[in-house]
């Protein structure tokens, strides 16, 4: 029989990135590494990554609570629960909590490479490594991500 993979309420690896969390629910060991994907919760007021592109997957983005602004290049879209966003390679984005609520995401990636990366940015916060813009592009390279210079971040 096949194997099925259950991840439980409180269950699943959890990685800490500044003041957000990563709870992966699929690192792709079930999927032949197709997909990938986590549960991120970011606390009120919380900025996310610089801008960025990836060369090699799909990103979505789910809202399951609270609200979401996603920066596409220039544009600003606020996302409410309910609200899916799908950002395809080469699209520039970003997001952030810019509410006084703490927001919940189902976050997938197809496919799954961003695990790791995930993984990469635990092991820097435990080492002491400071998060910064250029930290973090640097750790990009390893996953096909890019900062997307040409816009704001």
């Amino acid at each position: 029989m096949t194997k099925v993979t259950i991840i439980g309420p409180g269950e699943g690896e959890l990685i800490v990135n500044g003041p957000s969390t990563i709870r992966i629910l699929e690192d792709g060991s079930s999927t032949e590494h197709r997909l990938g994907m986590a549960e991120i919760t970011i606390p009120p007021h919380t900025a996310g990554p610089p801008q960025h592109r990836h060369a090699q997957h799909d990103e979505g983005f789910y809202v399951l609570s609270g609200r979401v602004r996603f920066t596409v290049g220039q544009d600003d879209h606020d996302a409410g629960a309910g609200t899916w966003v799908m950002v395809p390679p080469g699209a520039p984005h970003t997001f952030a909590n810019v509410s006084d609520e703490t927001a919940v995401m189902l976050n997938t990636f197809t496919p799954d490479l961003y695990v790791q990366y995930f993984r990469d940015l635990k092991a820097m916060v435990e080492s002491g490594q400071p998060l910064s813009h250029d930290s973090v592009a640097a750790v990009w390279t390893k996953y096909s991500t890019e900062p997307s210079t040409d816009y704001a971040s």
